[in-house]
């Protein structure tokens, strides 16, 4: 299966909670331009869109939905920022054994998203996510192993 993990776009820096920090006009630009970018590769259609409830990355998949598709998409509270990643990917495996999911995007943040994808692929350092940034991995349910196909940025 592919698992897509996406950091949300660039921020407002204020707000009462960080839970509430909107994007930024720069944020949903980013956002938007990693879409086109699904969209014109071939990674714009998923079984599964989890997203973390934080006000920006809600935001972030409001700005990419008009150009992905997703069979379900499902708040996660489990992915905020300081999410459990062993917890996450365990989730992940788990709804995957039983859906039969074949590609899952995640639309999370700092420092998780690099956490996350450590876990997914084992044999990697954490790798850093600008804002807006996505990840491709092709994840083998057995073995519970996965392989970093690429990663890429709103240019």
């Amino acid at each position: 299966m592919q698992i897509f993990i996406m950091r949300h776009g660039d921020a407002e820096t204020f707000a009462a909670s960080d839970a509430e920090r909107p994007l930024s006009s720069l944020g949903r630009e980013g956002c938007y331009q990693m879409a086109q970018y699904c969209k014109a590769h071939g990674h714009d259609e998923f079984d599964l869109v989890l997203v973390s409830p934080y006000l920006r990355a809600q935001q972030t998949w409001q700005t990419i939905a008009p150009l992905i598709s997703a069979q379900r998409v499902e708040d996660c509270d489990d992915i905020t920022p300081y999410g459990d990643s062993d917890t996450v990917v365990e989730y992940v495996c788990a709804l995957a054994e039983t859906q039969d999911l074949a590609r899952i995007l995640l639309v999370s943040h700092l420092p998780l998203v690099g956490y996350l994808t450590a876990d997914f692929v084992t044999d990697i350092p954490p790798p850093m996510f600008p804002t807006s940034g996505l990840a491709c991995i092709e994840f083998d349910l057995l073995s519970r192993r996965g392989e970093l196909l690429w990663q890429t940025q709103p240019s």
